[in-house]
């Protein structure tokens, strides 16, 4: 067995899999669960995680599926053309799920060129890859934040896309790239935009983890601007399963929203979590653990969204907030540290190393 460029494990641990399937940046929050759900619901499939391991990323996030037969870990980066190559030529993949990318809204907007090279030219390298080893199927992660920031209207997939941010902008173009590949080839791509997804094994920059965390360390929520801003919230093990329903019925071509129609302001956010975590019994006490700071450059209102497409496919959100919530916080109890620099992560906003 030859060791090569990914080491003795570039052969299947167990021959004879239906289907061997791609998932990027499956260390980080989204793309775990997805993993464990792909590993343990797929049994005759191979399920390969590349990630590139940065901060955001945990393999502890992991660990349940890290000694299964059809489970594989490479490290290495999207941006790599030569490693990625050699990725799809050794791994014969037939289905890719498109994750990695850098994240973080309020990061975007002082590391531009990163948020570019990795998810704009890195999404062109794998789905170029993709094409020439002749995938089955290429599902590309974009965000909800491609539509911009009004929140008078519900956007459908058809809606123009508007990105308000560094971070969205970056997504938005990367769908171009992708979306070339279905008018151009007819290469069998999908795209996705979810709502906020929340849950277990997610950095703490994100608002959620963020405030939890805080609380958790008797610190308070940091908030943005006035907060009045509004994010539509899924927890994770839902927009899992959105996923493996996008990889089964999603069809060539098509692009699909996947979003939920519960959604909280900011500030309700905060009171909700300062309640259950700090257990306060007054307006007042409520409003000692909050802290408004300034906002970032742009902060958009809302992004509601319509999912009749994904409804069709017969995918529902089932997780009530209460019951995704309350796993949320048990969790962060016992998880915090599993990131590198968790706690840099939790400043109102992130050092400003440049400015391009």
């Amino acid at each position: 067995m030859s060791e090569g460029l990914f080491g003795v494990e570039a052969v299947s641990r167990l021959p004879g899999f239906a289907k061997r399937v791609l998932v990027t940046g499956g260390a980080g929050f989204i793309a775990s669960h997805v993993v464990v759900s792909l590993v343990q619901k797929y049994p005759n499939y191979m399920i390969i995680n590349l990630d590139k391991l940065e901060n955001c990323a945990s393999l502890k996030n992991l660990e349940v599926v890290s000694q299964k037969h059809n489970y594989k870990f490479v490290q290495g980066d999207i941006c790599d053309p030569g490693f990625i190559k050699e990725l799809f030529d050794k791994e014969k993949i037939d289905l890719v799920l498109h994750f990695a990318a850098q994240t973080h809204v309020d990061r975007s907007f002082w590391h531009r060129h990163e948020f570019n090279y990795v998810n704009v030219y890195g999404t062109y390298i794998l789905v170029g890859a993709a094409y020439e080893a002749n995938v089955e199927k290429f599902i590309y992660v974009s965000t909800d934040e491609v539509y911009g920031g009004g929140c008078d209207q519900e956007f459908d997939e058809s809606s123009p896309k508007k990105p308000t941010n560094p971070y969205a902008t970056s997504k938005a173009a990367a769908e171009c790239f992708v979306q070339s590949y279905w008018e151009r080839y007819q290469f069998p791509v999908v795209i996705t935009r979810s709502s906020n997804v929340y849950g277990p094994h997610q950095f703490p920059e994100k608002v959620i983890p963020k405030f939890i965390s805080l609380l958790q360390q008797n610190r308070k929520c940091c908030i943005h601007g006035s907060g009045l801003q509004k994010r539509n919230f899924l927890y994770a093990s839902d927009v899992a399963e959105a996923f493996l329903t996008v990889m089964k019925k999603g069809k060539p071509g098509e692009i699909y929203n996947i979003g939920t129609n519960f959604e909280m302001s900011i500030v309700q956010l905060a009171k909700e979590l300062i309640h259950l975590i700090k257990n306060t019994s007054s307006d007042a006490e409520t409003e000692y653990w909050m802290d408004y700071v300034k906002d970032r450059p742009i902060n958009d209102l809302g992004y509601p969204m319509n999912s009749g497409k994904m409804y069709s496919l017969g995918w529902r959100p089932k997780v009530p907030w209460k019951e995704g919530i309350k796993k949320t916080i048990e969790w962060y109890q016992e998880n915090f540290h599993n990131w590198k620099n968790a706690e840099k992560a939790l400043e109102p906003f992130p050092v400003a190393e440049e400015s391009v």
